[in-house]
């Protein structure tokens, strides 16, 4: 295989693509790379990467964690769903994960899976939920449905260098010296191409905020800049993977540096939150099918849509958890607030993107000297869920969202439904057409009663436990948010404003 720069290092030694990685490959990179300890890593209920390491003392020891894995306390990690009495689950290593450590030298890291006693993947994990939901998906659509987030954060520290201060509200695609934090988000671009590959692009967003202000020591009085990483489109397993992976590197990489690395939904007001967008690409025999031969939305794509429509209130139990996601979701904010879609509109909850559906090899009207043209493998089309924020649980909301769009592909009202919530231009500018439009919840707890009252488009077929949707609505519950906004609105101006920051920061790492 050809070696870039960053390519996965271990692809790069085996000379082989990780999809064709084996346990034999394995025991190669551990012996000549002289690795000393393997990491298993497996995302836990709170939606944070946890970590084992198991040192290797001989070959056979190393062959027997690969083969069988190791075997861990369900009930801490999944504290609150499962039983201390049955609590014991097996990690098992997926081989075509595995990636060297770059903040432990002599560790091999993979990605791992829950098993039960029985060897079955483990019905209530969030990963395998996930798994399980687009099972049926392929199962009944015959499709594959591929996905890609954008994880917006705020890298929050001490600025030596005051000069070229950043503009408020306007550090969109800066570069330095206005953008301080180039070098760190270069090393988070590296890190996590080599282990990913799915890195699209990276830069600075909206947000600058010269001084935080706070209670927590943490952040008090320190700057912040607020920083995006794109991924490409993979299976929808993988983007959620990415996505936990993604957020893990970058905490790592900011904690290096002496920076905090935040996903927290909103850190100021007034100032840009932290989305977590996420996009959706419909594939058949590994071909995009977004788009139909006239270069529109496909029929597939529009009922794709309505299923997102369907499930979009319920959907905020996943994608917004904590209570200042609704500090977020306010008008005029690039936020969305009402269940509609529209073509490359941001204040819309569902947004058709550019995709190059009119025209491809742009660069040949700039460059004429070039003849060639660029062989597309196909269309690029996706559509993009906008409501979703730094506070989701990937997997679980990622296995909603699968399942909204197999409803969706398999209801025929999906499409009338993507009739109906179509819009133009800026919807908040439109009090008729707000008036007819479906609200997305308010609060958590808000979130927490829709969800329960659409448990059963979720617990069908068996892919969320009905414990899994108890346990959400009572994460989402306890927040005790459902007055919030109009008791904020109540406080005296100085009052709401210091009221409405405890609010954002309590959950400065939450998920």
């Amino acid at each position: 295989m050809n070696n870039y720069a960053l390519n996965n290092p271990i692809s790069q030694f085996l000379n082989k693509p990780n999809s064709e990685f084996t346990r034999e490959d394995m025991i190669k990179v551990i012996e000549e790379k002289s690795i000393e300890r393997l990491t298993f890593h497996y995302t836990a209920l709170d939606g944070k990467l946890k970590e084992l390491k198991i040192p290797v003392a001989s070959r056979k020891q190393a062959e027997r964690v690969l083969a069988d894995g190791e075997r861990v306390d369900g009930s801490s990690i999944f504290k609150g769903m499962v039983d201390v009495a049955v609590s014991d689950l097996y990690v098992i290593p997926r081989y075509q994960s595995a990636f060297l450590n770059p903040f432990d030298t002599g560790s091999l890291d993979f990605m791992c899976r829950y098993l039960n006693s029985n060897g079955e993947f483990a019905p209530f994990a969030l990963d395998n939920i996930l798994y399980n939901a687009h099972k049926l998906f392929k199962e009944k659509t015959g499709l594959e449905l591929y996905a890609l987030g954008e994880l917006e954060f705020f890298l929050i520290g001490d600025v030596e260098n005051k000069l070229y201060p950043a503009p408020k509200q306007r550090g969109y695609h800066s570069s330095g010296p206005f953008i301080k934090t180039g070098k760190i988000l270069n090393e988070m671009v590296k890190y996590i191409t080599q282990i990913t590959g799915a890195v699209k692009y990276a830069h600075s967003e909206v947000g600058y905020i010269e001084s935080v202000h706070s209670d927590l020591d943490e952040i008090k009085g320190k700057a912040g800049e607020q920083l995006e990483i794109e991924f490409l489109p993979t299976p929808i397993l993988d983007a959620a993977d990415n996505v936990v992976l993604g957020k893990w590197l970058i905490r790592n990489i900011a904690y290096q540096y002496g920076k905090v690395a935040t996903f927290a939904p909103k850190i100021e007001e007034g100032i840009a939150g932290n989305g977590l967008h996420f996009h959706m690409e419909l594939r058949k025999d590994g071909k995009n099918i977004m788009l139909d031969t006239n270069g529109v939305l496909s029929g597939e794509a529009k009922r794709l849509i309505g299923g997102l429509c369907v499930y979009a209130d319920s959907l905020t139990a996943f994608g917004n958890t904590t209570s200042s996601a609704y500090l977020r979701l306010v008008p005029n904010q690039e936020a969305p607030t009402k269940i509609c879609w529209s073509d490359q509109n941001r204040s819309a909850m569902i947004r058709v993107p550019l995709g190059w559906a009119k025209k491809d090899n742009l660069a040949m009207q700039l460059n004429r000297q070039q003849k060639t043209r660029f062989e597309h493998e196909g269309s690029r089309q996706t559509v993009e869920l906008r409501s979703p924020d730094g506070s989701a649980i990937a997997h679980l909301l990622l296995a909603g969202i699968t399942l909204a769009a197999e409803y969706g592909l398999t209801h025929p009202e999906s499409l009338k439904i993507c009739e109906e919530n179509y819009v133009k231009g800026n919807i908040f500018k439109d009090k008729e057409l707000l008036a007819k439009l479906n609200d997305l919840p308010t609060s958590c707890v808000g979130s927490a009663k829709i969800l329960l009252s659409k448990k059963e488009l979720y617990e069908r077929e068996k892919i969320f436990p009905s414990s899994t949707i108890e346990y959400v609505a009572k994460l989402l519950n306890e927040e005790d948010d459902e007055f919030m906004n109009q008791e904020l609105i109540d406080l005296p101006a100085d009052d709401r404003l210091h009221q409405t920051r405890r609010i954002m920061h309590k959950d400065l790492h939450r998920h």
